[in-house]
């Protein structure tokens, strides 16, 4: 695609034009908005109802685009969903890797707490990234091909990083189930604080202010880090016994 746009304004200033009259370039540029288009309609529908109940022309015609043009941008409609799941993918590995650099140099107990800070700021206040929680959860409930994908790029990088860190303040590998059993704990309680219904209803819902979020964010790192600690503890308790 970028070699096409490339070649396109290339062709454009020597007034290169198509069998219709127009332009390489200015064909270049439909073509690049379309296939926009369809990500933000593939975005939209994966999120709302999963990939095998979203049509190709569903999504074509969310993008006002022709019913062929999945396939001519992305092969078929698992390329597509290919394409935005990737999306999702690298807004959670930009999150890791910004807990990463907030952590370095710091204290275990430190790198936690910066963990905890950024992942639920991100998750809670960037109310345009909604959907990739809610297509991460649709690809963990109905699984398509693409799941090995997101494991190994999206999940399994955070899941590492945050199993390092437990595991220093425990004094215990990585893979321990000690820490994975922390992490685990961790990763679920920033998840509770998402809009849903049952939360709504039993008055647990979160207002996304950013007071709100902050006080959230700090309550979550406490209680984890409590509760590490509580479980290191513990773990010394039962192997002096």
């Amino acid at each position: 695609m970028k070699r096409l746009i490339a070649a396109g304004f290339d062709a454009a200033a020597r007034g290169t034009r198509t069998a219709g009259g127009t332009t390489v370039a200015a064909r270049a540029r439909a073509d690049l908005e379309t296939r926009e288009r369809l990500l933000e309609a593939g975005q939209r529908l994966f999120a709302d109802r999963g990939f095998k109940k979203v049509t190709v022309r569903e999504i074509c015609r969310e993008a006002r685009a022709n019913v062929a043009a999945v396939n001519y941008h992305f092969g078929d409609k698992l390329g597509l969903y290919r394409e935005v799941l990737q999306q999702a993918i690298e807004a959670m590995r930009a999150t890791t890797e910004a807990a990463r650099e907030a952590g370095a140099g710091r204290s275990a107990e430190e790198r936690l707490r910066c963990y905890v800070m950024i992942v639920v700021r991100r998750l809670l206040a960037a109310s345009d990234r909604v959907w990739v929680h809610r297509l991460i959860t649709r690809e963990m409930d109905d699984p398509t091909p693409a799941l090995d994908t997101l494991v190994e790029q999206g999940v399994r990088p955070r899941i590492e990083y945050l199993s390092g860190v437990v595991a220093e303040m425990l004094g215990a590998a990585p893979s321990d189930t000690a820490v994975l059993r922390c992490v685990a704990s961790i990763q679920a309680q920033s998840m509770a604080y998402l809009p849903n219904p049952i939360a709504a209803r039993l008055g647990l819902s979160l207002t996304p202010s950013r007071a709100n979020i902050e006080a959230v964010a700090r309550h979550i790192a406490d209680f984890s880090l409590a509760g590490v600690h509580a479980i290191r503890r513990r773990e010394r308790r039962q192997a002096t016994s």
